[in-house]
């Protein structure tokens, strides 16, 4: 059972930098299509990014593209989400997930493709 614990949330100010982390456990990251989606409260959990199992393609969502960056490190087996530029629209849970069946090339983006999922971890930007 493929196990998500994601880290690196805090309380940033506007502008600043964050780089949130997921160790995968139970499998290797190689094997799966990755993803990071955000909730804030009372809205739906959306798709951020993700990145395919080879080739490292990846999607973002257009709310954060140029600002925020997916990548994986295999010797690691982590998943990063590097955060730049931030944002108060960006304060929500970060929540990490992981695809068994995707497309060696795709990164996926819809939620419900998405078969394991961390905990989350709370970012928020002040203003």
């Amino acid at each position: 059972q493929v196990q998500l614990v994601e880290s690196g949330g805090g309380l940033v100010q506007a502008g600043d930098s964050l780089r949130l982390s997921c160790a995968v456990s139970g499998g290797t990251v190689r094997a799966y299509g990755m993803g990071w989606f955000r909730q804030a409260p009372g809205e739906e959990r959306e798709f951020v990014a993700a990145i395919s199992r080879i080739a490292s393609q990846t999607n973002y969502a257009d709310s954060v593209k140029g600002r925020f960056t997916i990548s994986v490190d295999s010797a690691e087996n982590r998943v990063y989400l590097q955060m730049d530029s931030l944002k108060p629209a960006d304060t929500a849970v970060y929540y990490c997930a992981a695809d068994r069946n995707s497309s060696p090339w795709y990164a996926p983006t819809r939620r419900v493709n998405y078969d394991y999922w961390g905990q989350g971890t709370q970012v928020t930007v002040s203003s």
